[in-house]
């Protein structure tokens, strides 16, 4: 079983999470379900594997540019990278 990320919470109200996650290389979220729309925004480049239920891809990921993703989306995410990977994951509730 792949280590896990570490994941920091910063903000959580009723309107918003902010949260931290980082990875070892290697490290993995486990298999999730997200129940609100969220933005994600890399803090470094590198590469993440996505398990999803209708299989896995790569995603390429730039430093300080987000994507979007609506609620609802099952997946985990690896990081591929021989290093350290970071990202901001922002919950609209």
């Amino acid at each position: 079983m792949p280590e896990a990320a570490r994941v920091t919470r910063f903000i959580e109200n009723d309107r918003v999470i902010v949260s931290e996650f980082r990875f070892a290389p290697g490290a993995s979220t486990g298999w999730h379900r997200h129940a609100h729309d969220y933005v994600v925004v890399p803090l470094l480049d590198g590469t993440l594997s996505l398990i999803e239920t209708d299989g896995q891809r790569t995603a390429e990921l730039k430093k300080g540019v987000p994507y979007f993703r609506k609620a609802g989306v099952e997946h985990e995410v690896i990081n591929n990278n021989p290093f350290e990977f970071a990202f901001m994951e922002i919950e609209l509730k």
